[in-house]
């Protein structure tokens, strides 16, 4: 059985295309984004990043998205497909992320495992993902 590894690092944001589909009277609204991350540390590489949002009332936010990272995790290459689930409460952006099972790709196949991702208001973004390959 492979041992579990913690991954940190941070990303930056290099795009973000944001646009309305839906909403109540111009509030509570729904979106869907389209964003691309580049990611610094023991993940380095690239996310194509697709979300769909709900604004709700007092800043309340909830997404869910689906994103494919390229590079390399603790130096393996490949790429695989993250799951995310989360929300902003009006301070940070904060959500859980889920390695889909079979996305793996490369020295990646096999790779299962989660974590979790923050965002700030400062323009702080960082991840943890804990892992497994094989």
């Amino acid at each position: 059985m492979p041992a579990t590894a913690r991954a940190r690092c941070t990303f930056s944001v290099q795009s973000w295309d944001e646009q309305t589909f839906s909403d109540a009277d111009g509030q509570l609204m729904l979106t869907h984004t389209s964003t691309m991350k580049t990611f610094q540390g023991d993940l380095e590489g690239e996310g194509a990043l697709q979300y769909l949002m709900f604004y709700g009332p007092h800043d309340q936010t909830r997404v869910i998205g689906l994103e494919r990272v390229q590079g390399k995790l603790a130096g393996k290459t490949g790429s695989f497909v993250l799951e995310h689930s989360g929300g902003d409460d009006g301070s940070e952006a904060r959500g859980t992320v889920t390695v889909l099972p079979g996305s793996g790709t490369g020295e990646l196949t096999g790779l299962r495992g989660s974590g979790e991702a923050v965002a700030t208001r400062t323009g702080e973004y960082a991840m943890t993902l804990d892992y497994e390959i094989g």
